[in-house]
């Protein structure tokens, strides 16, 4: 799979996961199918980091579409809830940033513990997946050169953050469910060929904010 590929997949199920809100008003099945978005756009960070020919576009970028997608994320949001929450796009920065410090800082425990401050400063400003998000876009780039190693580090980080969810709310079937779906994605990224695929640099870009604009409009005429 190349890189178009994998984002068409991500940008469908995410598409998918923000219409099951509209369409539904609350958690549904098609919540399950949206897990598998943000794995793949996780990964995309660190192949973009690998292979971008100008970091600070790529950073300011990241940064003027999270402003840009800021107010239609929280109007897609206040279908779910009442909690402030920064897009997705703060929190691919972050981890952005975390693995430019990985990479530059010559000491790899203090670039690891850095990244921690940063991973805990989006869980309490509270990014989209938070801790969590930042860590796997981190782990992706550690172990770029060993798929294997990137993916048992991906599965082991998504079963410590639903085993973290049992232990607050208790074992419910929907966080083994959720588990499942979560680590699916790793199957499509170990499929990657490492070729780019057609010229979509905007597209997850655009399609964020109208999206969001369209399922909130989708909601308002139900």
């Amino acid at each position: 799979m190349s890189s178009f590929v994998l984002k068409i997949i991500a940008i469908i199920t995410m598409f998918i996961d923000h219409i099951g809100y509209a369409i539904f008003g609350k958690f549904s099945f098609f919540n399950y199918i949206g897990r598998i978005a943000f794995p793949i756009f996780a990964f995309q960070i660190s192949e973009g980091y690998i292979h971008t020919k100008n970091l600070k576009k790529y950073f300011l970028r990241l940064f003027i579409f999270a402003l840009i997608s800021q107010i239609p994320f929280m109007l897609f949001d206040s279908l779910i809830s009442d909690e402030l929450t920064l897009n997705i796009f703060f929190t691919l920065l972050l981890g952005l940033a975390c693995i430019y410090i990985y990479d530059k800082c010559k000491y790899k425990f203090v670039a690891i513990i850095l990244s921690i401050a940063i991973g805990f400063v989006a869980q309490f400003t509270h990014c989209d997946y938070g801790f969590y998000g930042v860590a796997i876009i981190l782990l992706f780039y550690i172990f770029k050169n060993n798929i294997s190693l990137a993916s048992i580090a991906f599965i082991l980080a998504t079963a410590i953050k639903y085993t973290i969810s049992i232990l607050k709310y208790g074992l419910y079937d929907v966080y083994i469910s959720l588990f499942i779906c979560t680590i699916i994605p790793i199957i499509f990224i170990n499929l990657y060929n490492g070729k780019k695929g057609k010229d979509t640099k905007y597209l997850l870009y655009l399609f964020y904010p109208i999206h969001l604009l369209l399922i909130y409009g989708i909601s308002l005429i139900k």
